[in-house]
């Protein structure tokens, strides 16, 4: 069987116990082997297309109107601010960034569902449903979206090798990448990938992924690849967003703290915030 995660291992050999006939029939043997932890394979700071540098230079099929935005972002951040940059706030990442390798990423195939961990920040997890359903009316919105997907055999080897994706269902404010690039905050994103492993190469994996958002002038697509780290005994890390986080946001401002426990400014003038609500000491 496929290496399961230990945040969920219980819980899943718990659904396979009851569910003994599934587990029975479950013949991994057609699936391709994507045990072992996936680090991206491109260097450099995580970001949508790895063939670019981060920035204005991932040359973003953006609007106009998104254009102008993104570039405030970066100009709020070039003067200490965070732009539309969301996770430092300890929000998830979500698709499509959570997908850029910020930590090693395990995939743990089961009869009806494909899972992907991600031990970053928000511990993000994505099911993938690969049970012939179609997308649900009343499913709550998510960072992650609800993805269905189906295993295929591109070769007619009776193997699957590919599996396709297409993520709806969003939930927001969502970004690329860290830079504050960012998706449109409808929320009608389309994500559709093509997962697969390499043909030469067993230990690399890609994942296309092509987004069609409101903010785009046109579907973005990009090509993203990992290396397999096949270590039986990994040790995973836990990463917990709030832990130790100094920025904090008060009245649509971010400010840091200290490291004697004090609020100071991010920003060379920023102003204090609004201490209406507190007793003020007289001059």
């Amino acid at each position: 069987m496929q290496t399961r995660s230990p945040v969920g291992a219980i819980a899943i050999v718990a659904m396979l116990l009851a569910t003994g006939g599934i587990a029975r029939a479950f013949d991994d043997a057609k699936y391709p082997d994507l045990n072992g932890a996936w680090e991206r394979a491109v260097a450099g700071a995580p970001r949508f297309d790895t063939s670019k540098p981060r920035g204005l230079t991932q040359e973003a099929p953006l609007t106009a109107e998104f254009q102008a935005l993104y570039k405030a972002s970066l100009a709020d951040q070039a003067a200490g601010g965070q732009g539309d940059h969301t996770v430092y706030k300890c929000l998830a990442w979500g698709m499509p960034a959570m997908m850029n390798g910020y930590a090693p990423l395990q995939i743990i195939v089961l009869p009806e569902t494909t899972y992907m961990l991600v031990d970053d920040g928000n511990d993000s997890y994505r099911r993938i449903f690969t049970d012939g359903r179609g997308f649900p009316a009343d499913a709550d919105p998510a960072f992650t979206g609800y993805s269905v997907g189906k295993w295929i055999d591109t070769t007619g080897s009776g193997r699957y090798d590919t599996l396709e994706v297409e993520t709806r269902n969003f939930n927001g404010p969502r970004v690329y990448d860290n830079t504050g690039l960012m998706l449109h905050p409808d929320n009608q994103s389309v994500i559709r990938e093509r997962i697969y492993l390499d043909k030469t190469d067993a230990n690399t994996l890609h994942d296309e992924i092509t987004v069609e958002d409101h903010a785009l002038t046109r579907p973005w697509t990009a090509m993203k690849s990992y290396k397999r780290d096949a270590n039986p005994k990994r040790v995973w890390r836990e990463d917990v967003c709030v832990e130790n986080n100094p920025h904090v946001g008060i009245g649509g401002d971010t400010y840091m703290l200290s490291a004697d426990g004090y609020l100071m400014p991010v920003k060379k003038g920023q102003k204090p915030p609004d201490l209406r609500y507190f007793d003020q000491a007289k001059k």
